[in-house]
């Protein structure tokens, strides 16, 4: 028996990879998906979800709204995949 698939095939979703030409950020792909692969860090896999964004979904952070997000948070350090304004 073999499965019933409809007219148009079976769908198969492939991981969005970044289309940028900048070899910087092409790195940080790599480190970042090496990285979210071999450890348990939850950290990296969402670092990697954002490096793999398109321009249109990483919105701006404004240096104000950063250190709002940060106030109280002494000795901590924050990461930002996007711009900031």
């Amino acid at each position: 028996m073999g499965i019933d698939i409809e007219a148009g095939g079976r769908v198969k979703s492939k991981a969005r990879t970044s289309k940028s030409d900048n070899p910087y950020i092409r790195l940080l792909c790599k480190l970042y998906k090496f990285l979210s692969r071999r450890t348990d860090s939850k950290f990296n896999k969402v670092i990697l979800k954002r490096l793999n964004m398109t321009r249109k979904s990483k919105a701006p952070l404004s240096m104000q709204k950063l250190a709002k997000l940060m106030a109280g948070k002494d000795g901590k350090i924050s990461v930002v995949v996007g711009t900031v304004t």
